[in-house]
């Protein structure tokens, strides 16, 4: 489902960085011209050529680097990667934009992306979290930054899921510890829970889990 509307987005995209031109026409693309390569481009990412779209994408970008179409071209290299699946490389490419084109119109668009590369490789609550607290990072980066952007407010639906995927790891570990009875580490993780990630439907378990750990710990005390 995320990959049919990303490709929407990226009509969305290609549409505002040609407002106040027309699409390109046969007749107004001749062959070896910057229109020629980027309109190959596009066409071979719609049909899920990505490798030849990169090709096609580079050489607009290193043959006419002072063409309108270098910058459209940017983002789609990094769309291709990230439709692709390699995230890494369209991470890069969409960090490289940000930097490069610090006010670009589709910088909102461009930085949500750079969520979902994160957000893409997200691994279950029984692994490290590392790419879903980077994940979170850049949802709250493009937030922070563009808070009326379409871009932001699904970025704020990504990063609730976030925060409950971390909230959820939380209760695994603090439930792993009480399994082995380390009550005092597993409170602290149902503490942090609560204090960290409320309102995400947790609340009732940790609650019930806070008490019964607390109720654990002091009867431990008393047997000492």
């Amino acid at each position: 489902m995320y990959f049919r509307n990303v490709k929407i987005f990226i009509i969305i995209v290609l549409v505002s960085m040609l407002s106040g031109c027309a699409w390109f026409s046969k007749e107004s693309i001749g062959r070896g011209t910057p229109e020629a390569l980027y309109q190959k481009g596009y066409e071979d990412y719609h049909r899920g050529n990505y490798k030849k779209a990169i090709e096609s994408f580079q050489r607009v970008q290193e043959e006419y680097p002072l063409s309108k179409l270098a910058i459209m071209a940017e983002i789609g290299i990094a769309d291709s990667h990230f439709s692709n699946e390699e995230y890494a490389e369209a991470e890069m490419t969409y960090e490289d934009f940000v930097n490069m084109h610090p006010t670009n119109e589709n910088l909102p668009y461009v930085m949500y992306q750079i969520g979902m590369c994160y957000y893409n490789q997200m691994s279950g609550i029984d692994r490290d979290q590392s790419e879903t607290r980077r994940a979170k990072e850049k949802f709250e980066r493009l937030i922070t930054r563009f808070p009326s952007s379409k871009f932001s407010f699904m970025g704020e639906k990504r990063l609730r899921e976030c925060r409950k995927k971390l909230g959820e790891h939380e209760f695994y570990v603090g439930q792993f510890y009480l399994k082995i009875k380390k009550y005092n580490a597993a409170l602290k993780r149902f503490e942090i829970i609560a204090k960290e990630y409320a309102n995400l439907g947790m609340d009732y378990k940790v609650r019930y889990f806070i008490n019964e750990t607390k109720r654990l710990i002091a009867e431990e005390k008393r047997k000492e």
